[in-house]
């Protein structure tokens, strides 16, 4: 009779803490098991798919949405993704993980930097997007509904696009009327062991207003009350594989402090951070080329020679000199320049 008492016991336990299946795109996805989705997109005009991956873990737990390639040529969070799809076991998982393999296939397919070669638009501009906007529009309409309004976390990864060279960060929304969820933000900012991670303050920020667009696609998130995080890791649209590697140990590690991680394996975290609280964007104010004598990663000292700008016979038309003291975030790192795009931020540590 006791064993018969104990084995009710342990079943009553196990479904107590037993996930139900998931439902994606009106498909199930059974506790334990991961499924491929190839969601088709189209403005009547053109025709795309986002390409995603679900797993359904066998308990209970929070969803988290992850974006990789809202910009098509940053690399190493695209090709971290696809390991993803291996490391994650849902068979080890509490909760649902939503993995946007590729968010802006347009851009990846035509290698185009920042826009989409099908609209022209700037998927990390649009959100929370439009049903009857254009292709870029109408991904981003269909990530808000399906991927962010589904998820208690987020993260959106990112790189440097062909021309950028940017150092690797972690980083989270902040805002004084979401302190709970600006707090979490930031400890699962230091769950992916970045050595710096940036604070995004949202306070006064027009997007953060109900009636106005959030535009970037974490920003959409935490304009909902979700605990957001970033990861800029890559640069220059290259994918070094130790990159590649460094976003998804560092996305396996939050998956363990959020929880999600039903094995023993424990959290890991950094022993300092450095966080970046302010930010100064300097811009080109002439066309040409740009010889840079700093790279990312970098300090520099307001005043600091940063490089030149020359025109297309050699002569000097621009000197570019540090605005203030701090790190190099990103700096352009190809030759062309055009008059009124960013050039260099600096982050103060």
């Amino acid at each position: 009779m006791r064993i018969v008492i104990l084995i009710l016991l342990l079943f009553l336990v196990n479904q107590s803490f037993s996930q139900s299946s998931f439902y994606f795109y009106d498909k199930e996805v059974k506790p334990g098991t991961k499924q491929h989705f190839k969601i088709p997109i189209t403005d009547n005009a053109t025709t795309s798919f986002i390409p995603i991956t679900v797993f359904c873990g066998i308990q209970d737990g929070p969803t988290l949405g992850i974006t990789a390639g809202v910009h098509g040529y940053e690399y190493p969070p695209i090709l971290a993704g696809q390991k993803l799809i291996q490391s994650i076991n849902p068979k080890s998982l509490k909760g649902v993980v939503i993995l946007v393999q590729i968010a802006n296939l347009g851009s990846f397919k035509g290698r185009s930097p920042f826009v989409n070669p099908l609209d022209g638009k700037n998927l990390n501009r649009v959100f929370p997007g439009n049903s009857n906007g254009t292709i870029t529009d109408r991904i981003a309409n269909f990530i808000t509904t399906n991927v962010i309004t589904k998820s208690d976390y987020f993260l959106d990864a990112h790189a440097g696009d062909a021309s950028e060279d940017l150092m690797p960060y972690s980083a989270y929304y902040s805002n004084s009327s979401l302190k709970k969820e600006s707090d979490r933000g930031k400890e699962m900012a230091k769950s992916l062991l970045f050595d710096h991670i940036i604070i995004f303050n949202t306070d006064g920020k027009k997007y953060m207003n109900k009636n106005d667009l959030s535009l970037y696609c974490s920003a959409e998130a935490f304009k909902r009350g979700i605990p957001s995080v970033d990861i800029e890791c890559g640069k220059l649209g290259t994918a070094p594989n130790k990159l590649v590697a460094k976003i998804e140990s560092g996305i396996l590690n939050m998956l363990r402090f959020l929880g999600m991680n039903i094995t023993s394996a424990e959290t890991k975290i950094k022993d300092e951070y450095l966080f970046v609280k302010d930010r100064t964007y300097q811009i080109s104010k002439s066309d040409g080329i740009f010889y840079p004598s700093k790279k990312s990663g970098d300090y520099v000292k307001k005043g600091m020679k940063i490089g030149i700008i020359t025109d297309y016979f050699g002569q000097v038309k621009e000197t570019i000199f540090a605005k203030s003291n701090g790190i190099i975030l990103l700096i352009v790192g190809t030759p062309p320049v055009n008059k009124g795009e960013t050039i260099l931020t600096i982050g103060k540590i």
